[in-house]
């Protein structure tokens, strides 16, 4: 009877679960069961139409969850009761919540990221329009963000949404505070890339538990492209990696990506702090998608670490 339990008990377990809601997640979350599947693990899939059952049989205890990577709880409150439920138990989030938290706060990372010596933009952080109307700003500051600047907020993320890129007036700004009166705003300086034989310098460039991987990425189109070992020699592009490293020591979540610079003089500036759930379309999908052999070697990289930390 003891051994029946045991299988029983096993036969519920899954080692990874995954939350989705948006409908060009569906080859990320293919790509990724195959390569759980390779490393000899069970994946489960949680979408609308299994996300209160799936709640339901957790809480029953019918259910048991490694880890949990939630790509639906921030935009679909169907899915909050479920992520509610896995922070009580042991289960490995990739992302935790509370890291998201604090990593996705532009005004705190940008400020972590000085302490942490990785350049950044000039910027100028605002207080929140719901408590205090009145905007404080030396024209010395002003001066040094230079026009246009950018105005961002500092905690609503996705799209770009709220974001003012060619800002050019103090109207801008009172405009712009009133859109999200309970955030803090962030006014940035607009960073010009340096050239490197035709390409663009700017890259966005994921992190997966601390591996990182670097690609050649336009701000303006979004299109992607592979860094070759020669382009990273040639262009000595390794800096990417290391500030990679030092953004994951400060945020500390498990899979992000973020946008880095180079500007002319060679300086590698992070340009936009700390996205936590990365747009995995696949490029041979959709032009502004991201290479397939990258999100291979990211879902590759997540099935491996999650091996390894549940052991």
């Amino acid at each position: 009877m003891a051994g029946q339990r045991n299988r029983s008990a096993l036969s519920n377990y899954f080692h990874i679960a995954v939350a989705w809601d948006w409908e060009f997640d569906r080859e990320f979350v293919a790509i990724l069961e195959r390569n759980v599947q390779g490393q000899r693990m069970l994946s489960y899939s949680v979408s609308h139409h299994n996300a209160a059952e799936t709640l339901q049989k957790l809480q029953n205890g019918e259910l048991k969850f490694g880890a949990f990577l939630d790509r639906a709880g921030d935009g679909d409150e169907k899915f909050a009761p479920l992520a509610h439920y896995l922070r009580r138990t042991p289960t490995l989030f990739l992302n935790h919540p509370d890291r998201i938290h604090h990593a996705i706060d532009k005004a705190t990372m940008h400020l972590e990221f000085i302490q942490k010596g990785i350049d950044v933009p000039f910027s100028i952080i605002i207080s929140p329009y719901a408590k205090k109307k009145e905007i404080e700003l030396r024209l010395s500051d002003i001066a040094k963000l230079k026009w246009p600047f950018i105005i961002k907020p500092a905690n609503t993320t996705g799209g770009g949404i709220g974001v003012v890129l060619n800002a050019a007036s103090l109207q801008d700004i009172i405009n712009s505070r009133q859109h999200h009166r309970n955030d803090k705003y962030l006014l940035q300086e607009k960073i010009a890339p340096f050239m490197l034989n035709g390409k663009k310098g700017w890259f966005r460039v994921f992190c997966v538990f601390g591996d990182v991987i670097p690609c050649w990425w336009d701000d303006e189109t979004h299109i992607y492209s592979i860094i070759k070992n020669h382009e990273m020699k040639q262009h000595r592009l390794r800096p990417l990696v290391s500030i990679a490293k030092r953004i994951f020591e400060v945020c500390k979540l498990e899979f992000f990506s973020t946008e880095i610079a180079v500007t002319e003089g060679r300086k590698f500036v992070a340009v936009d702090y700390v996205n936590d759930i990365c747009d995995m379309r696949l490029q041979s999908l959709h032009i502004d998608g991201v290479p397939d052999s990258v999100v291979q070697e990211i879902c590759k990289k997540i099935a491996r670490h999650v091996k390894a930390r549940l052991r």
